[in-house]
């Protein structure tokens, strides 16, 4: 249980009405039918009028709301669904111990930080450095001379730093391996989900810069470098060589094509397939993408 007073001491807030000696047990989803009253609960303001039917818990919600209720708690602040992540963060997420599993394989040259947890039957091979506060999920393998920044997560069942899929064909028109040299870098804070690829550069770095968010069953291949505060999201692929912008949305199940620039705070739809660069401040849709056209009001 914690009191709602020490929960206000880790949060910015405009405005809190009720009782700040109110316990709460538990986050939940906005419930209507609640009868706990020490449930905590999150409210947009799109939804905000099913908060005239709740009577009871802590509600947290934007400073629109003015219709307080005696068995209510409201933390009333500019972005409700941040103040949660932040409050769920402070005080309900279990975060794993520190702790190198005894079936993880790590090749002897390999340096790690401070802090880290390595989870069971992780292969971290040779040449590679880890930093402090780096959490590498279960079965995950991290190839030669991968570098994993601060404060990095990487989910289980990755592969980081596999071998790209360059090929040329030969005299006799077979196709050939050109052997993939470089590696991969994760600047500090960047996330990864489960069962994603990222390939290691031919030459140089596949490079995902800070604070950059991929998700689960993502494809990023050899010498794509992610931008800073760009987000990855499930099913996408993203071809060799290719330069994601800062401030990026790449959409469940989007694609794109080698060698291409996508612009800083661009938007790649769902299911879009990138064939050209993308200027800056573009949301692209469609197969073949193309840029959607904002239409203007006109008086």
């Amino acid at each position: 249980m914690i009191r709602i007073d020490a929960i206000l001491k880790k949060i910015t807030h405009q405005h809190f009405a009720g009782n700040v000696n109110e316990l709460v047990s538990k986050p939940s989803a906005l419930d209507v039918d609640n009868t706990d009253p020490h449930l905590l609960m999150w409210v947009s303001n799109k939804n905000i009028e099913k908060l005239e039917h709740i009577n009871c818990g802590t509600i947290i919600c934007s400073s629109i709301f003015k219709n307080y209720k005696a068995g209510c708690n409201y933390i009333q602040t500019e972005n409700p669904r941040l103040t949660f992540q932040e409050i769920l963060t402070a005080f309900f997420l279990e975060k794993p111990t520190p702790v190198i599993s005894s079936t993880a394989a790590i090749d002897p040259s390999v340096v790690i930080g401070k802090n880290a947890f390595i989870g069971h039957h992780v292969v971290i091979e040779k040449g590679c450095i880890i930093g402090d506060e780096v959490e590498i999920g279960h079965q995950t393998v991290l190839m030669r001379d991968t570098v994993i920044h601060n404060h990095v997560k990487i989910g289980s069942n990755c592969t980081i730093g596999g071998v790209g899929f360059g090929y040329e064909q030969n005299e006799s028109k077979e196709y050939v391996l050109i052997p993939h040299l470089g590696n991969v870098v994760l600047k500090d804070f960047v996330e990864i989900g489960n069962n994603t690829c990222i390939d290691r550069a031919v030459l140089g770095s596949t490079i995902l810069q800070e604070n950059s968010k991929v998700d689960n069953l993502v494809h990023i291949a050899h010498g794509v470098i992610i931008g800073k505060n760009s987000l990855i999201i499930a099913n996408s692929m993203i071809a060799g060589s290719t330069i994601i912008g800062d401030n990026v949305w790449v959409a469940p199940s989007a694609s794109v094509l080698n060698k291409k620039t996508v612009g800083n705070n661009s938007v790649i739809g769902m299911g879009a397939v990138v064939i050209k660069d993308v200027k800056d401040n573009e949301t692209i849709i469609g197969n073949p993408g193309k840029a959607l056209v904002k239409s203007e009001n006109k008086s």
